[in-house]
């Protein structure tokens, strides 16, 4: 398998990220919020960006999962592969969301299906703000018309790992943003 190579620098996240959090930090002066990142891809991200953010925040995690046949990994890397559409819920949020500032965290901003669902969620559960956070954003793949509130990097229709991201749960500890190239023929 060939090596991955570097998309965005862990210094270009790092500034990145220190953005985002400012960012943040502004929009919500004065309040608390709650991080919920979506698992496992996101806490790394999560745990940056909570570093930049000085206000009263806590943390909570969230788990789905999408359907479908997913192929064997060489076959996901080289044809890539695509959810049904459906979403299932593993693993919900512990403590209430009512009348709270939530910013949903999630490492990628792919078809856009996961955060539609999740978004849906969080509102039945009438929070007093719900934002989304994503370091990467591609919207080549989008299936749903959903965008984020806080973005970190639009990138291309590229298989993306490291920094949380995985292929085969592999590779999320990488510092960067890496292109794991396609396998051809």
């Amino acid at each position: 398998m060939t090596e991955p190579r570097v998309l965005i620098s862990r210094e270009q996240i790092a500034y990145r990220v220190a953005a985002i959090g400012a960012d943040i930090t502004r929009d919500f002066a004065g309040e608390s919020i709650i991080f919920v990142g979506v698992l496992k891809g996101a806490a790394i991200f999560l745990s940056d960006l909570s570093r930049q953010v000085h206000l009263d925040a806590s943390f909570d995690f969230i788990g789905v999962s999408s359907y479908g046949n997913r192929p064997s990994p060489a076959q996901e890397l080289k044809n890539g592969w695509d959810s049904t559409g459906e979403v299932r819920l593993l693993k919900d949020v512990d403590q209430p969301m009512r009348g709270k500032n939530i910013i949903l965290v999630e490492d990628i901003l792919d078809t856009g299906l996961t955060l539609t669902f999740l978004k849906k969620m969080f509102l039945a559960h009438q929070p007093k703000a719900l934002k989304i956070a994503a370091l990467l954003d591609k919207p080549s793949r989008r299936k749903q018309p959903i965008k984020g509130d806080y973005i970190g990097f639009q990138i291309p229709d590229e298989f993306v790992v490291g920094y949380g991201l995985d292929y085969a749960e592999r590779y999320r500890n990488l510092p960067d943003i890496c292109v794991l190239p396609r396998e051809n023929g």
